[in-house]
Parts: structure tokens; sequence; C-alpha cells
């Protein structure tokens, strides 16, 4: 089954093609309000560990070992991969994310792995 997914900036303006709109951070980004990112959910419990986050620290150079590991923890993290599938089965997803890199971050990876399984 095809996923209808697509990957944002939560900084960047809600739009109506976003469908349900998704945090996939672990710690809330500054300087945005509840309102201002119009989320369906904040599902934290998806985002990757402190540790591999500290340790990939954004390095473009680390990006396919980080995606590897991210893989990894999300395999063994199926409670939260089940509930972002299961929003999936209704419709667009977006992935929201704080990060500044818009090609290296947690929720590139994340829609990767919903697509490659």
């Amino acid at each position: 089954m095809a996923f209808d997914i697509a990957v944002k900036r939560v900084y960047a303006p809600p739009a109506a093609e976003d469908g349900q709109r998704v945090l996939v951070d672990r710690i809330w980004p500054r300087g945005v309000s509840k309102e201002h990112a119009a989320l369906a959910l904040w599902l934290k419990e998806i985002a990757p560990s402190d540790e591999l986050r500290k340790w990939f620290g954004h390095e473009p150079k680390r990006w396919a070992e980080f995606q590897k590991r991210y893989g990894a923890e999300l395999d063994g993290n199926e409670e939260a991969v089940t509930q972002l599938r299961g929003l999936l089965g209704h419709g667009k997803v977006t992935l929201l994310y704080g990060a500044h890199d818009e090609v290296h971050n947690n929720a590139v990876a994340l829609a990767g792995y919903l697509r490659g399984r």
C-alpha cells in the first residue's frame, strides 16, 4: 500500500493540502504556538532516541548511517509506527519537524522508512 506522505518544517504555514499534520520531534519547536502548528498529533514517541539525535547532529556525512540506525529504532517501536500507519490509512499525512536542514532530518528519514515498508 502506497502512503500519501509529505514532509514540512513546522515553521511553515499550515495548508489545506497538508492533510493530518503530525509533529515527529521529541522536543517542541521553539517559538511555535500550538495554534500555529495546527497538529492532528504530536507523536514524540516516534522521534529518534536522544542518543541517536545527538550523535547525528544533522551532519550530512552521517546521514546514511543515521537512516540505518533510526530504521532499527523504528523496527523496535511498533506501537508508535502502527499509530502513524493508522493515520496514513485515512489519507494524507504531513510529517512536521523543526530542524533547519530540509534534507537531513528525522522526518525525511521516517517518510523514507514508511515508504519502504
